[in-house]
């Protein structure tokens, strides 16, 4: 393939930090003084490959650390590669560390200009686009006050305003959308969905995996520095899911395959239930476990595991809105209990509880339980929630005679990501089906 064709080409790109135990190591080594090597190698990414066509709207996704950052920044210049290929055919506008290059003791208007002049803008291009960025802003006056006497908001939708609105031929996004207030954010957005509309090649980086579902033709996906796999967003978030809960092993000898297309891997990852998804370890937390969850009850009933599956039956702490999940959870009885209620309630991140059920709302078990038994309790739901971030709470609870007794209660214990490409108002989807029909004339 003729690689002018392409907007960014990526070859074999490596990425090796040295780590030093102690600054000592890293003197002696500078000086050339050591002997023996002095520090272990890290690689931020290994031999990754990526390539995206004019036009083309990519996302890259993955857990912190992955490396998603660092090739955002080998592309557009601010970091070095160790080895590999990078080139790039297009004018790039960055979203990265945003305000990067601001000189606090100028005002606004100058920091436009000192932005985008390192950008790589004439004082005449950006003297057409300057209305632009202060409407984009829009913080006022304040754009003739020196930069460190900005609020941190304010800081930060300057800084988007320049870099969005230097008209580029690519731009590369790295969990920039979301800064400012809610109607910034709205702004934003709308931009981003203009200059996808305008063909522009985008490559975006985040963990609003809604947003990817969205926006992107294509998504990659880059676990440990290594890329797992690229392909449709479906198919590439379907994988990120296992990646977070730990439920697969890259295959060694096979570091560039293409996981969503492995029907091996998948099975693997389903059946490989170790037994150690849910319970809270202090030394190892599990990935979307609440490991400071408040916790109370009696402890005459003890919730011991609790995790969720997809449709799919693959254990997971996201969801695509409008497919099925089941909550299970594994209850032991420490005495005889007359007649037991499991309960799960789902509130979001701001604390307003939106749903939830209990056994005996659902008539599903009515029954003594015995000391020593264990049950196992599953909540299967389809998700009609909006897309974001919400958190799940159980409980095990009981009438004894009159009085209401709480054995074992777990608040906001799991994190459950909703991920959607069509979000309506409020909290759920009603799942409307609107029509319009024009009426005929007379």
């Amino acid at each position: 393939m003729d690689t002018k064709q392409l907007a960014i080409h990526v070859e074999g790109l490596n990425k090796v930090y040295r780590l030093y135990d102690h600054n000592r190591d890293r003197l002696i080594d500078s000086l050339g003084l050591a002997r023996k090597k002095r520090y272990r190698e890290h690689f931020a990414l290994k031999n990754v490959d990526l390539d995206v066509h004019h036009g083309e709207c990519v996302g890259i996704i993955g857990t912190n650390g992955s490396g998603k950052s660092t090739i955002l920044k080998i592309i557009t210049g601010v970091l070095n590669p160790t080895s590999g290929n990078v080139q790039v055919n297009g004018r790039i506008s960055a979203l990265l560390e945003l305000g990067a290059g601001f000189n606090y003791e100028y005002n606004g208007i100058e920091n436009v200009y000192l932005n985008g002049t390192m950008i790589g803008f004439s004082e005449k291009e950006i003297d057409e686009k300057l209305q632009d960025i202060l409407d984009f802003a829009d913080i006022g006056d304040y754009v003739y006050q020196p930069v460190k006497t900005y609020s941190s908001g304010m800081f930060v939708r300057l800084a988007f305003a320049v870099a969005i609105n230097i008209d580029p031929e690519i731009l590369i996004v790295d969990e920039a959308l979301s800064v400012g207030d809610v109607f910034f954010q709205a702004k934003c957005y709308h931009k981003f969905e203009e200059f996808k509309k305008q063909g522009k090649t985008i490559l975006f980086v985040s963990h609003d995996l809604s947003a990817i579902s969205k926006y992107c033709d294509r998504a990659v996906l880059l676990n440990q520095g290594v890329k797992l796999g690229e392909g449709s967003p479906r198919d590439m978030i379907d994988i990120y899911k296992q990646v977070l809960v730990g439920q697969y092993e890259l295959p060694s000898g096979d570091k560039k395959a293409n996981l969503a297309a492995d029907e091996d891997i998948r099975k693997a990852a389903a059946e490989k239930t170790d037994g150690t998804e849910g319970k809270k370890d202090p030394a190892e937390p599990v990935p979307g476990v609440n490991v400071q969850a408040l916790e109370y009850g009696t402890k005459e009933a003890e919730i011991l595991e609790y995790y969720m599956t997809d449709g799919a039956g693959l254990r997971t702490s996201a969801i695509l809105k409008g497919e099925p999940f089941t909550l299970h959870m594994k209850v032991r009885a420490h005495k005889d209990l007359p007649a037991p209620i499991f309960a799960l309630s789902i509130k979001n991140i701001k604390g307003v509880e939106i749903t939830g059920t209990n056994t005996m709302v659902e008539k599903s078990f009515l029954e003594s339980v015995k000391a020593g038994e264990a049950l196992d309790i599953t909540f299967t739901q389809r998700v009609r929630l909006q897309g974001g971030e919400y958190l799940i709470s159980l409980g095990v609870t009981g009438y004894e005679g009159d009085t209401f007794t709480v054995y074992h209660r777990l608040y906001d214990i799991l994190n459950l990501t909703v991920i959607s490409d069509h979000d309506t108002v409020g909290y759920f989807d009603m799942e409307s089906d609107v029509k319009v029909k024009r009426q005929d004339e007379t």
